[in-house]
């Protein structure tokens, strides 16, 4: 079993009348974390009812609201209960089929679960503002992973066994970067293995969420976007240079990146700027949600040895890893680039005040500060700076700024220092 610390979560807001909507990418674990809350609940008395929409004899159900409502009433009684629908994206019109529902004051606590789709990441939002609580369920963390490999034995102390096991660490983290966080990915032994299961994971997005959800055309063209991509995480992204590579228009590359956000594959990162003469103003990058995913497009799944890659990838996972620090903490993830060729991977901005960090894939040798982040300190003077790496750590004083050098296991007890 891989504890996901989100269940606890969805345990707490069981006492609330909102609809807790869990959504995330296709076989992250959604539907294995509702039938851990689903036996949570019946071994405290409660009874519940589990509904599947990629299921025809549960589907069936979901003709009308009134229909759904008799199934309930039936399995559940009038008095309550709670009710598990997963697989909502295949309804049609599912924000306003679940405001129906919320809205006639039932007796019966709704968790609802859906894969990305044009219609779960906006229709089904705007339908049910303030009737839902939003949680995001992404694939296995490396907090998550790390606690499965060690049996939770660290579960707590984490820190603590980074800090004395930095060879398990390394070991784990070099794992991970290679495989990524799909349940089922981690679950299995061998390389062999995890291959069939990452391929059927992309065959089965490429099917149903793309072709059958978002009516994509092109497929092949898609996955060449997604290949391109992931060839170039952390790089500006020209919608025009992409157009004429897939040979589609600018527009519709635009489109397919959406499509790619809405199916939790891509994210894109908008830059840091005050100078819209000498910095980049408009043009995003782009990071993956899995490692894995973004490794098996390139075909380097399991293989990922040569330290250039590698540093790229370890990027990727420390943006995933800040946007999980920073989540509802009211600062904003941002990259900074300038004209004259100046970067730094990512600035994290609170108010008024801004902490660059650059990315660092160094496991020895010196360590010392680029030109970039120089500019960027002398153009911002932020309080502080850090620069993470795998797991080395020192400090030094630039002009008024402490910039830091830290393994990235510190990012997650770290209080920004903003």
């Amino acid at each position: 079993m891989i504890k996901r610390k989100l269940l606890q979560d969805l345990k707490d807001h069981l006492s609330k009348k909102e609809i807790s909507l869990i959504v995330g990418p296709r076989q992250a674990g959604k539907t294995t974390l509702m039938m851990f809350l689903k036996k949570y609940l019946e071994k405290n008395g409660e009874k519940t009812l589990f509904l599947n929409l990629d299921i025809e004899a549960d589907n069936q159900f979901f003709k009308s609201q009134e229909l759904l409502v008799r199934k309930i009433q039936l399995e559940l009684g009038q008095t309550g209960g709670c009710v598990f629908i997963d697989e909502i994206q295949r309804k049609e019109n599912a924000g306003l089929f679940l405001k129906g529902l919320y809205d006639m004051q039932l007796p019966y606590k709704f968790i609802v679960s859906g894969s990305g789709s044009l219609e779960l990441k906006e229709k089904i939002h705007e339908s049910l503002v303030g009737r839902k609580m939003l949680f995001d369920l992404n694939t296995i963390s490396f907090e998550e992973f790390v606690n499965y490999k060690t049996a939770d034995k660290y579960h707590g102390n984490l820190q603590g066994f980074f800090e004395i096991e930095k060879e398990k660490t390394s070991h784990l983290l070099n794992e991970y970067l290679n495989f990524g966080g799909y349940p089922r990915v981690v679950l299995e032994e061998t390389g062999k293995e995890k291959r069939k299961i990452i391929d059927e994971i992309y065959r089965s997005y490429i099917e149903k969420d793309i072709s059958y959800l978002l009516n994509v055309e092109k497929l092949d063209a898609y996955s060449m976007l997604i290949k391109i991509l992931a060839g170039q995480i952390g790089q500006l992204i020209n919608y025009s240079e992409l157009a004429n590579t897939i040979r589609l228009s600018a527009p519709t590359i635009n489109n397919y990146m959406h499509y790619s956000e809405a199916t939790f594959i891509l994210r894109r990162l908008t830059p840091y700027f005050t100078n819209i003469r000498k910095e980049i103003t408009k043009s995003p990058v782009a990071y993956f949600y899995d490692l894995g995913l973004r490794n098996y497009s390139l075909g380097i799944f399991g293989h990922l040895y040569n330290p250039n890659e590698l540093g790229y990838v370890f990027e990727n996972f420390v943006f995933n890893l800040l946007l999980e620090k920073l989540r509802f903490s009211g600062c904003s993830l941002h990259y900074w680039r300038t004209k004259d060729k100046s970067e730094v991977d990512f600035v994290i901005r609170c108010g008024s005040k801004v902490l660059p960090v650059e990315i660092k894939y160094i496991k020895s040798g010196k360590l010392h500060i680029d030109r970039s982040l120089r500019n960027f300190i002398a153009r911002y003077e932020p309080e502080n700076a850090f620069i993470v790496t795998p797991g080395s750590s020192d400090s030094f004083q630039v002009e008024q700024t402490k910039v830091s050098f830290i393994p990235f296991w510190q990012l997650y007890d770290l209080k920004l220092p903003l």
